[in-house]
């Protein structure tokens, strides 16, 4: 890393995060385009091929991080990142020729290397500045992040306007070459006006720089990222088709408020990264953590309409009915009063219920002239229960969990350059490695859940574990931690 701040550094860090923008921008395409291909019936796709199709680009760029953070630690970032900007175009031009599932899969395994620009970027990144400005600096290249939400807003309006609305659906083939064209002009401005540089490491043989992947922490730190980035960019792609079949929204509309989500995210990672800095990863890494599982749970109850037996009402002594009614039921000299069903002027749905709802009513089982024995029922018990999961109040917190995992998202990588100063290209490939499987994974789990549980609110529950999970995790290593510091400070006291 650099020991001061020249005008180089920014120079390096805006074409850094500008190129980054542009690629997961293209890594977040299938998003929007696999959405829409299938709810205009293009292509027969289920909720397992979309989830794939959603995940196939994701896995391209998570699985070729870590060479290409080793790369980038060789040879340095400007060559290495400029040729994948050129090299990525390529697919993204053949993705408008795709016909079938098959060739759309393999174009989309293509171009989804540009999800490796993560682990470029922030190798490259990193040698420009020194440690004390090394979470700010990485924030502010990952809030490239936001590329994403850049897709989702802009993308739908974009297919309705090459399609005419749908009246020429054939129109959409344009859009990949739009995004391949963009791909290889970043590249040129790359390659004309980035400055290379490598980190002393650079000199390592290859087996050399994979040595601190034997560390327990990068793992620790992949599991983070795994949740923090990976869950982001699967909700990134998942949340569009989420309000279009739960919501039943307009495409356009959903694209609108999953960028509520995948904006704020990317853009507050800047932050993310100054506040790891002033305050300390570890710190807000507990409040991430701790915030996500709550905001999760609160996401799992899904929209619910639930009918369910209540409290009936029996007779009291044996008799003749004599007379029935939505209010009461006569037998004999006695009269059994009824809870009556009420008749609302206006429905659930045009409320703001941030609650469940309940009603309760009672209808009559018997008829006039019927014999009743003692204790037999009368008239049965109805309750409804009610839960809108009213679209604004999801959509906040939806955008508050965006927000915690940018946060988040940068409070990992403020880890890596205070434990593996030398070797951040390989850390920092490994943990977006694994990272980038969440993006992959994501996907395919959610449609999988979706389809055995018939919840869209099963990928939630899924989110509350792994907060859980990591939360706990964290806690016992740094409780040892501390545990251990006491221990060596009491010895050197008392000897």
């Amino acid at each position: 890393m650099q020991a001061q701040v020249t005008s180089q550094s920014h120079r390096v860090l805006f074409l850094n995060t500008l190129a980054f923008t542009v690629c997961f921008a293209a890594w977040m395409l299938n998003g929007v385009l696999v959405t829409f291909l299938s709810s205009n019936q293009v292509f027969n796709w289920g909720p397992v091929e979309i989830g794939w199709l959603l995940g196939i680009p994701v896995l391209t760029g998570s699985i070729f991080r870590l060479p290409a953070g080793m790369l980038t630690d060789k040879f340095g970032g400007k060559p290495v990142f400029g040729t994948l900007l050129l090299l990525c175009a390529i697919p993204m031009y053949l993705l408008s020729y795709a016909n079938n599932f098959v060739e759309f899969a393999l174009c989309s395994f293509g171009f989804g290397l540009v999800g490796v620009s993560f682990s470029i970027g922030i190798a490259f990144s990193s040698v420009w500045y020194p440690k004390k400005l090394q979470g700010t600096a990485l924030g502010i290249f990952g809030a490239g992040n936001a590329g994403a939400a850049l897709t989702t807003l802009l993308a739908p309006k974009l297919l309705n306007m090459l399609t005419q609305d749908g009246a020429n659906i054939e129109g959409w083939r344009m859009l990949p070459k739009y995004y391949a064209a963009i791909l290889f002009l970043m590249g040129i401005i790359f390659f004309i006006f980035s400055i290379n540089k490598k980190p002393l490491s650079s000199t390592k043989h290859w087996v050399d720089m994979l040595a601190p992947l034997k560390n327990i922490r990068v793992w620790r730190f992949g599991l983070y990222y795994f949740l923090v980035f990976g869950c982001f960019v699967g909700f990134s792609q998942w949340l569009v088709p989420y309000f279009v079949s739960a919501y039943y929204l307009p495409l356009v509309t959903a694209g609108i408020l999953a960028s509520c989500f995948s904006f704020p995210s990317g853009v507050i990672r800047a932050l993310g990264g100054w506040i790891s800095d002033k305050w300390g990863a570890r710190k807000v890494m507990y409040w991430v953590l701790g915030t996500s599982s709550i905001i999760s749970f609160m996401l799992i109850i899904p929209k619910m309409d639930i009918y369910s037996p209540g409290q009936g009402v029996m007779a009291v002594k044996s008799g003749i009915v004599t007379a029935v009614n939505t209010k009461s039921i006569e037998i004999g000299d006695k009269s059994y009063l009824l809870i009556e069903k009420q008749i609302h002027k206006e429905d659930f749905d045009d409320k703001l219920l941030i609650l469940p709802a309940k009603e309760v009513w009672q209808e009559p089982v018997v008829e006039v002239g019927k014999k009743v024995q003692r204790k037999e029922l009368l008239a049965k018990g109805i309750t409804r229960i009610y839960f809108q999961a009213n679209i604004w109040i999801f959509v906040f917190l939806v955008f508050a969990l965006g927000i915690i995992w940018g946060i988040g998202k940068a409070a990992v990588y403020k880890h890596i350059p205070d434990y593996f100063p030398e070797e951040v290209g390989v850390v920092g490939g490994m943990v977006g490695v694994l990272g980038g499987l969440g993006g992959f994974f994501c996907p395919i789990i959610f449609g999988y859940l979706l389809k055995y549980t018939g919840l869209w609110t099963s990928c939630w529950m899924l989110m509350f574990l792994l907060s859980l999970t990591c939360l706990w995790w964290m806690h016992v290593v740094i409780t040892r931690m501390m545990n251990t510091k006491f221990s060596e400070s009491t010895r050197v006291i008392e000897n």
